[in-house]
C-alpha cells in the first residue's frame, strides 16, 4: 500500500465538530484517506439501581397526589417535574365518571409470594465457572422483575395478585463468549434460557409459561452495553444489544452521529430488543424503523452462532437466516450485536404544533403530506380527548401567562371557531439541514392551512414530545386510584383508518355497558405513523375497577374485543408492540396454516431441544 493510500485522518475523542461533512469529502475518499474508525471507551455498568422494580420508570420519578389535592410529577428528570397540576384528577372523574378520592388508594401488596426457584445443580456448577458469582442472581425480586413485562395483566399481577412462575436465576454475562457458552450449558443441561433486554415490552413476552418444569434462566444482557466501533467514512457503528437506548443516543451524539432510532421506551428499551421484537422509532419518516436500520446481527442460537464476515452495502447470497431474528421475541437466540446505519447529527432540528378544527380534518392533512411533500421526521395526530389530556398536564398559568393563555384560547374558539371537544392537534418534530427543514416547514404550512390549520408553535410542539415520557408514568399512578389503563397499536391503511378509529371506540363503550361495569371507559387515539400506503394508530383505554371483581381479566376481555375489532375494519395485529402470548391467540386470524406450520418447523430444526422456551407466538401453547 502507498504512503498517500495510507493516511487516515484522526478524529479525537469526544470532537464531534471533526466528523462534520466540512473536513472530510469525497476528494479524501478518492486519494486514499478515510477517517479512522473510532472506539468509544467502554462505558459504566447499568446501574439498575436507577429504575424501579414495581413500577415503570426511574425511582425517583412518579404522579403523587398533593395535600391540596393538586397533581405533581416527583423527581427531576422531566420538565413537567415539581409543577402543580389542578386539572388532571378533576378532568379523569369527569371522563370516567367516577369520583376520585385522592386518599382511597389501592394499596399494592407487592411483592406477592413467589414461587421457591428451581436449580438444576449441574447447570448452576457450569455457570459459577463460567461467570463467577457476581454474574448470577437468585434474590427474589430480581427474579420477579426478570419474568414480566409491562402489560396490564402483568403489572396487576405483581401489585394485587399473584405469579405462577418466574425465572429460577439471573445471569449477567459480559462478554458475547460467555453468552455462546450459556447457550451450550443450556443444551447440555435441559434448562430454559430467556433473553433480557430492558423488560419494556407489553405483550407478556417475558411471562413464564406455568407448565415449563425445567429451570429457567433468564440472560441479562446489561453488561453487554458498548458501542464497539464507529465507522465514521462509512457512516455504521456496531453496538452490543444490552445497550439501552438513551445510551446509545448519547454515546453515538459524541462523536457528532444518531441512529434515529427513538421509541417511546428509548430511556429503558435495548438494542437487542428493538431487533427481537421488530421495533419501530417516533423519527422512522427520516431514518427508517429497525429493519431498515440494521446491516448485520451476531446471534447465539442452539446451532450456533449466527455471524457474517463482511457488512457489504446489499447483496443477494440466498436466503438471509439474520431476518428471522426481527420479530423472533426470544424463540430463536440471544442477539449479543448489531451492525447499525448511523447518520450525522441534523444541522437542524424544529418542533412545531398546529391545531385542526376535527381529527378528520387532521387526518386529511396527514394524508395529503404523505402525497405531497417529504413527511417530517415525526408527525403524529392527536384526537381531542388526548389533546385534553395533554391541557391537563400544564401547569396552571398566573399573571401575564394566565392572560396570555385565555387570549389564545378565546382566539382559537371564538374567533377561529374551534370547538372545545372537536379539535385535535399535529405535533411534529423537522429535522435535517436548515434547508430541508425550512422547506418542510412550507410544504406543512400550505397543506395545513387547506385543511383548516392553525400553527400552535414550536414550544407545543416540543412539549408535546416531551410529554411522552412523563405520562408513561400515569398508568401505574391511576392504578392505585382504581383505574386500570393499557396501550394498543395497529398499523391499517389509510381507507380504513377513520373506520377503524370509529369502530374501536364503539366496541370498547358496547362491551363496557354490557358488563354493566361502573363509570364511563376512557378511549382515546392518536396516529404516531405515517407510511405511503397507511399509518400507525394507538389507542389508549382505561376502566374504573373498583368493587369489579376479578378486574384484570375483565379488562383483557375488553381488550381483545378491541384486538377483534382492529382485526375486522382493516387493521394488523401490531405495528411494532409484536405477538408474545399478549395476541398470539389471534395469529391463526392473520395467518395460514401452512405459514403457521413454517414457523413451528423453523423453531424445531433451529432450536429442537427448545433450549429458548420463552415460547412466545405460540396460539396452541398452554400456561
Amino acid at each position: 500500500m502507498s504512503e498517500e493510500a495510507s493516511q487516515r485522518t484522526s478524529v479525537p475523542e469526544g470532537r464531534a465538530e471533526s466528523l462534520s461533512p466540512g473536513p472530510f469529502s469525497g476528494a479524501d475518499l478518492a486519494a486514499g484517506r478515510e477517517l479512522e474508525r473510532i472506539e468509544p471507551p467502554a462505558p459504566p455498568p447499568r446501574d439498575d439501581g436507577l429504575e424501579s422494580l414495581p413500577v415503570w420508570g426511574f425511582r425517583d420519578t412518579a404522579f403523587a397526589v398533593l395535600p391540596n389535592g393538586s397533581v405533581t410529577l416527583t423527581g427531576s428528570r422531566y420538565a413537567l417535574c415539581g409543577s402543580e397540576l389542578p386539572d388532571i384528577l378533576p378532568w379523569m372523574e369527569g371522563k370516567i365518571g367516577m369520583t376520585l378520592d385522592p386518599s382511597d388508594v389501592h394499596a399494592a401488596c407487592y411483592p406477592p409470594a413467589l414461587p421457591e426457584a428451581r436449580i438444576n445443580d449441574g447447570f448452576l456448577e457450569d455457570v459459577h465457572k463460567l461467570l463467577g458469582a457476581d454474574a448470577l442472581s437468585t434474590a427474589a425480586e430480581i427474579r420477579l422483575r426478570h419474568g414480566h413485562g409491562h402489560s396490564q395483566e402483568e403489572m396487576y399481577a405483581i401489585k394485587y395478585g399473584s405469579v405462577a412462575r418466574i425465572p429460577d436465576l439471573v445471569a449477567y454475562p459480559s462478554r458475547e463468549a460467555e453468552v455462546e457458552a450459556l447457550v451450550e450449558a443450556g443444551l447440555r443441561h435441559g434448562v430454559c434460557l430467556v433473553p433480557y433486554g430492558g423488560g419494556t415490552n407489553v405483550t407478556d413476552a417475558l411471562r413464564c409459561r406455568d407448565d415449563e418444569e425445567r429451570m429457567i434462566v433468564s440472560v441479562d444482557l446489561g453488561r453487554l452495553n458498548r458501542i464497539l466501533w464507529i465507522d465514521p467514512t462509512n457512516q455504521m457503528a456496531a453496538i452490543q444489544a444490552g445497550a439501552v437506548g438513551r445510551d446509545i443516543a448519547e454515546g453515538l451524539a459524541r462523536y457528532g452521529f444518531t441512529m434515529g432510532h427513538e421509541p417511546d421506551s428509548i430511556e429503558f428499551s435495548t438494542l437487542g430488543g428493538w431487533i427481537a421484537t421488530h421495533a419501530s422509532g417516533m423519527k422512522k419518516s427520516r431514518y427508517g424503523n429497525i429493519e431498515d436500520l440494521v446491516l448485520d446481527v451476531h446471534v447465539a442460537t442452539a446451532r450456533g452462532a449466527l455471524s457474517r464476515t463482511g457488512v457489504p452495502p446489499r447483496e443477494s447470497v440466498g436466503a438471509d437466516a439474520r431476518r428471522w431474528i426481527f420479530g423472533s421475541e426470544g424463540n430463536l437466540g440471544i442477539v449479543t450485536r448489531a451492525v447499525v446505519k448511523i447518520f450525522p447529527l441534523p444541522e437542524a432540528q424544529q418542533y412545531d404544533a398546529i391545531l385542526f378544527p376535527s381529527f378528520e380534518q387532521g387526518f386529511a392533512f396527514l394524508f395529503d403530506v404523505a402525497r405531497e411533500a417529504r413527511v417530517p421526521a415525526s408527525i403524529r395526530l392527536l384526537d381531542n380527548t388526548q389533546l385534553q389530556l395533554g391541557q391537563t398536564l400544564k401547569p396552571r398559568s398566573t399573571g401575564l401567562a394566565a392572560l396570555r393563555s385565555k387570549a389564545e384560547k378565546l382566539y382559537v374558539t371564538r374567533l377561529r371557531g374551534f370547538g372545545v371537544d372537536r379539535m385535535s392537534a399535529c405535533t411534529l418534530v423537522y429535522e435535517g439541514t436548515r434547508s430541508e427543514v425550512t422547506a418542510q416547514q412550507k410544504a406543512v404550512a400550505r397543506i395545513a392551512a387547506r385543511h383548516g390549520g392553525l400553527r400552535a408553535g414550536a414550544s407545543n410542539g416540543e412539549r408535546g414530545y416531551q410529554l411522552t415520557f412523563g405520562i408513561a408514568y400515569i398508568r401505574d399512578f391511576v392504578m392505585r386510584h382504581w383505574i386500570l389503563a393499557e396501550s394498543f397499536e395497529t398499523s391499517v391503511p389509510w381507507s380504513q383508518a377513520i373506520a377503524l378509529c370509529e369502530n374501536v371506540k364503539r366496541r370498547v363503550r358496547e362491551e363496557h355497558a354490557r358488563r354493566k361495569l361502573p363509570g364511563n371507559p376512557f378511549i382515546t387515539c392518536r396516529v404516531t405513523q405515517v407510511y405511503p400506503t397507511g399509518v400507525c394508530i394507538y389507542f389508549y383505554f382505561a376502566i374504573y375497577y373498583k368493587g369489579v371483581p376479578d378486574p384484570s381479566e375483565v379488562y383483557a376481555e375488553i381488550e381483545r374485543a378491541a384486538r377483534d375489532e382492529i382485526l375486522r375494519s382493516g387493521g394488523s395485529l401490531s405495528h411494532h408492540h409484536g405477538i408474545g402470548k399478549l395476541r398470539e391467540r389471534f395469529l391463526p386470524r392473520i395467518v395460514s396454516p401452512g405459514t403457521l406450520a413454517w414457523s413451528e418447523a423453523l423453531k424445531r430444526a433451529v432450536d429442537p431441544e427448545n433450549v429458548f422456551g420463552v415460547d412466545n407466538q405460540r396460539p396452541g401453547a398452554r400456561g
